[in-house]
C-alpha cells in the first residue's frame, strides 16, 4: 500500500461523515440522555438475576426468541411473526435501512431529528432528502413530508421527535402512508410519554414499520432492548439484515419479565408526564427563555446565550443537559431531560443563576 493510507479503502461517504458520539461526564443531576430517572424495582432486578442464574450461560440464546415475541404479541396485539427484537431499537432501524437503501435509493428524513438516521443512510450511500420542520414551532411540515415520501424508498419519522418533542398531528401519518412510494419507518421511542401510537394503523398499511425501545419509559437503557412491528412479509426481509443471537439472555429475560408485569413503570411514566408539564410551565415564567411544546420526556429551551456557554454554566453547577445548538434550526438551544421533581428544581435554580438577572422572572 505504498503511497496510500489504509483509510483510502473506506468509502468516501463514510470518511466525510461525522460519527455519532457523546462525551460521558459525571454530574450530580444528569439530564442529558432522555433516560428514565426512576429505577426498576429491586424485586424485579432480583427476579431477573434468579432466572438468568438458572440458565446455562455457555449456550446461545434461542435463534428466534419465541417466548419474547409471543409476549410482545400479547402485549401489543400484533402478530408474533411480524415482530423482531433487537439490541436496542437502533439495531432494528439499521437493519431496516440496510435492506432498503443503497446507491440510487432515496430516503426522506425530517430535520432536525435523531442524527443516526442520516448517518446510517450516508454510510449506505443513499440519496438523502431532508424535510425541514416548521421554523416557528418546530412542528412537522406534513405537506412537504408527504410530497417527499412520494419518491422516497424510505421515509423516516420519529414521533415524538428527538430532539424537538414534536408529535405528528392527528391524521398526518395516514396522509403520508397514502402518498409514500416505499416504507415509512416510524420510530416510537418516546410514545409512552405522548399518549399516541400508530399501532392501530399497522394492519391497514403494509408499508408501515414501527420501532420501539425499552431504553426510555421502561428504564432499561443499560439493558439495550428494542422491538419492531411490521407486516410479516416485511419483517422476514428485515430479519435477513439482523445479526444472529443479537440479544443476550440477560436482556431477553429482563425484557420478557417487564412485559409480563405489564404496568411496571406506569406510575413513573405518569409522574414524568406531570413533571414535564410543570417544568414547561415554570420555564415559561422566565423572560428570555423560549420553551417548545413537547410530547416526550424532554424539553427544548432557547435563550439569548450561546448554547455551549449556557451548557457549561449549568454543568459548573452540577447539572448536565444536552447541547443541541449545532443541529439545524436549533441555534442557542439546549435539550433537557425531565427528571425527578428534585432534579428539575435543581435545574431551574441553576438556570436562574446562569441567566442574566434582567431576563429572570
Amino acid at each position: 500500500m505504498q503511497g496510500r493510507s489504509p483509510s483510502d479503502a473506506i468509502k468516501p461517504e463514510v470518511r466525510a461523515a461525522s460519527a455519532y458520539t457523546l462525551e460521558h461526564v459525571a454530574a450530580d443531576v444528569k439530564l442529558d440522555q432522555n433516560e428514565n430517572p426512576y429505577e426498576l424495582p429491586q424485586d424485579f432486578k432480583e427476579e431477573v438475576a434468579r432466572r438468568v442464574v438458572a440458565r446455562p450461560w455457555g449456550r446461545y440464546p434461542e435463534f428466534v426468541p419465541a417466548a419474547m415475541t409471543e409476549a410482545l404479541a400479547k402485549h401489543t396485539g400484533w402478530t408474533a411473526d411480524g415482530i423482531l427484537v433487537g439490541n436496542g431499537s437502533n439495531e432494528l432501524i439499521q437493519a431496516a435501512l440496510l435492506v432498503t437503501l443503497g446507491q440510487g435509493r432515496t430516503v426522506a428524513i425530517p430535520q432536525p431529528t435523531f442524527t443516526l438516521y442520516k448517518l446510517q443512510s450516508t454510510i449506505l450511500q443513499a440519496n438523502i432528502v431532508t424535510v425541514p420542520l416548521r421554523p416557528a414551532d418546530l412542528a412537522y411540515d406534513i405537506d412537504t413530508l408527504g410530497k417527499a415520501a412520494e419518491t422516497a424508498d424510505v421515509t423516516v419519522i420519529c414521533s415524538p421527535n428527538n430532539p424537538t418533542g414534536t408529535m405528528l398531528p392527528e391524521g398526518a401519518l395516514q396522509h403520508i402512508l397514502d402518498k409514500a412510494k416505499g416504507i415509512v419507518l416510524l420510530d416510537e421511542a418516546y410514545h409512552e410519554f405522548s399518549g399516541q401510537s400508530a399501532l392501530g394503523l399497522l394492519a391497514g398499511n403494509p408499508n408501515l414499520v414501527i420501532t420501539r425501545t425499552f431504553s426510555k419509559a421502561m428504564s432499561m437503557a443499560g439493558m439495550r432492548f428494542g422491538y419492531m412491528l411490521a407486516h410479516p412479509e416485511v419483517a422476514r426481509e428485515i430479519h435477513k439484515a439482523k445479526l444472529p443471537y443479537n440479544v443476550n439472555i440477560f436482556t431477553l429475560t429482563a425484557a420478557q419479565l417487564a412485559v409480563e408485569r405489564g404496568d411496571l413503570m406506569k406510575t413513573a411514566i405518569q409522574t414524568l408526564i406531570s413533571e414535564r408539564q410543570r417544568l414547561i410551565g415554570e420555564l415559561r415564567k422566565r423572560m428570555g427563555v423560549r420553551t417548545f411544546d413537547s410530547a416526550a420526556n424532554f424539553i427544548l429551551i432557547r435563550t439569548a446565550k450561546i448554547g455551549r456557554e449556557l451548557f457549561k454554566e449549568l454543568y459548573a453547577q452540577g447539572v448536565l443537559v444536552r447541547d443541541v445548538s449545532n443541529y439545524p434550526m436549533l441555534e442557542r438551544v439546549l435539550r433537557v431531560t425531565v427528571g425527578t421533581p428534585e432534579q428539575n428544581n435543581k435545574f431551574l435554580a441553576a438556570l436562574d443563576n446562569a441567566l442574566p438577572k434582567e431576563v429572570k422572572r
